[in-house]
């Protein structure tokens, strides 16, 4: 049996902000609606230079509210997602990026509207042409399946239901979106689920329903704005763990019920890790933070350790039972995306290194600091630099410059070591109290937005008081390595074909790239 469910008040909202927002631009006394005629297309791209294909054009999501009904018995989800978009052009079609969705309706503004699906497209035609700066609901309802197979796709199916990891391009494999962290929004979720299990989502539970069928409505909203590809939506037999985090930071872990003694040494390093990194970069950005260990144990379920969703960390549960200094390097390392990836987002995914590199540099640290040996056996983040730049060569050959990926070497260790590297030569040009206040500066200037590399050149330059763009231009997309700066006697090995490069992923793929592992 299927489950529909009713707009909620999350969606509601949505909708009656809608009537508000169209009203807002009062500047022209252009009608709401014009002819089918008038107008153009939005783009199907944003001109990412990794996925040129990933992003629409011609208008901003503003909001989404995404009310998914999970059937255990056929393992199916029937959904309706809520899109608020605004258009930033006269717009007579636009496009969401949709695959491995039964799309049955959509909706502009509760009038039918027209669509297909052509590829990773669904394009939508409203009945008139949108002007530019009005506001809009999108409706679409969709049923899909989890085990689908698919090109790539962001479902985990579970014994018990399933998770998500939309990471970098797969949001859309689970709900139709501008599936770029260029345009990030608002979001609130409703997963209706039987009693026996539960539903959860990014940010706070702000409502729970029972309904008939012996079944309930868990309600999710996120504080702060969110790319897709961060969201999480996960459904199983789990308890829900709180426990206090520093300055009053309240955390939620979601753990398998039959784990939850298990993995509670590894929940309770939380604290530890937040208030360790916020005293480096400022306090901890979100609502609240905690660990999502996927209840399965799958080889094949999911190809890498930890993946970064706002405010809930998923991880392999048997990768959380180990001793402290096997996995709170990693530990580390996942919690810093919550400031570099989730607060500040990359514009494009050639930005990756932001999030990669930083989240290294930071977990490699506090690796060092407890004196734990990596897998190099070295336990000094001056060590495994001075390894790591013998190897910037070959890295470049093999992988392109740490700031120029392409689809397929995205996740290659050239973005995380790579991107080590690169903070670490700017910290011994600038200094130490500088480059801290580089990051923080950067942090707070693009929180709750995203942000290109040029633009932390940018901040880079500004803070030090002198134009850092040629030295940084030069590590992040030059094809040799650049000098050292305080280390003249560091070597490059010269390139060989016969070195072993850093390992391709096949798109859609989140590898164990990092060296916090």
């Amino acid at each position: 049996m299927r489950y529909r469910t009713r707009v909620t008040a999350p969606a509601a909202a949505l909708l009656g902000t809608a009537a508000v927002l169209v009203a807002a631009p009062a500047a022209s006394a252009r009608p709401l609606a014009l002819r089918p005629d008038e107008g153009t297309p939005g783009a199907e791209t944003l001109g990412d230079s990794v996925f040129p294909a990933l992003g629409n054009d011609g208008y901003r999501v503003q909001a989404y509210h995404l009310d998914l009904s999970y059937d255990a018995t056929t393992r199916l989800v029937d959904a309706t997602a809520t899109l608020m978009i605004r258009a930033t052009q006269d717009i007579s079609r636009f496009s969401l990026d949709a695959l491995g969705l039964d799309v049955r309706a959509v909706q502009v503004g509760g009038v039918a509207a027209a669509f297909e699906q052509v590829d990773e497209k669904l394009r939508v035609t409203p009945a008139r042409t949108l002007p530019d700066s009005c506001a809009v609901a999108v409706c679409v309802e969709y049923g899909v399946d989890p085990a689908k197979a698919l090109a790539h796709t962001a479902w985990v199916p579970t014994p018990d239901g399933f998770a998500i990891c939309p990471q970098p391009n797969s949001a859309h494999t689970v709900f139709p979106c501008n599936d770029h962290p260029l345009d990030k929004a608002d979001f609130s979720f409703r997963i209706t689920v039987p009693n026996a299990l539960r539903g959860v989502a990014n940010g706070r539970l702000v409502g729970t329903e029972k309904l008939d069928g012996d079944r309930t409505a868990y309600t999710y909203r996120s504080g702060s704005p969110m790319a897709t590809e961060l969201v999480q939506i996960t459904v199983g037999d789990y308890v829900v763990k709180e426990r206090q985090g520093p300055n009053g930071l309240g955390l939620r872990d979601v753990v398998p019920t039959a784990r939850a003694a298990a993995l509670e040494p590894a929940l309770a390093l939380s604290p530890g890790l937040i208030g360790w990194l916020e005293q480096r970069l400022g306090a901890y950005p979100f609502e609240t933070y905690g660990l999502l260990p996927c209840n399965s144990d799958d080889a094949n379920a999911f190809d890498f350790t930890g993946l970064e969703t706002q405010t809930l960390t998923l991880y392999k549960p048997n990768f959380l039972l180990q001793e402290e200094k096997k996995i709170g390097s990693h530990m580390m390392h996942e919690l810093v995306h919550s400031w570099f990836g989730n607060s500040v987002s990359p514009a494009n995914w050639a930005d990756l290194w932001l999030n990669e590199g930083h989240a290294d540099f930071y977990g490699l640290l506090y690796r060092y600091e407890r004196g734990w040996a990596d897998s190099l056996g070295m336990t000094t983040m001056e060590a495994r630099m001075k390894d790591t730049y013998a190897k910037g060569d070959q890295w470049r050959r093999s992988s392109g410059p740490v700031a120029a990926p392409n689809a397929v070497n995205l996740f290659d260790d050239q973005r995380y070591l790579g991107g080590v590297l690169v903070l670490y030569a700017l910290r011994e040009l600038v200094g130490e109290d500088v480059f801290n206040s580089i990051e923080r500066t950067f942090l707070a200037r693009y929180r709750n937005s995203s942000a290109t590399t040029a633009d932390y050149i940018a901040v880079v330059s500004e803070i030090s008081g002198q134009d850092r763009s040629g030295f940084l231009n030069d590590w992040l997309y030059g094809t040799s390595t650049p000098r050292m700066p305080n280390h003249p006697d560091w070597t490059v090995t010269p390139v060989v074909s016969s070195l072993v490069a850093p390992h391709h992923r096949a798109p859609g793929h989140y590898p164990d790239s990092t060296a916090t592992l």
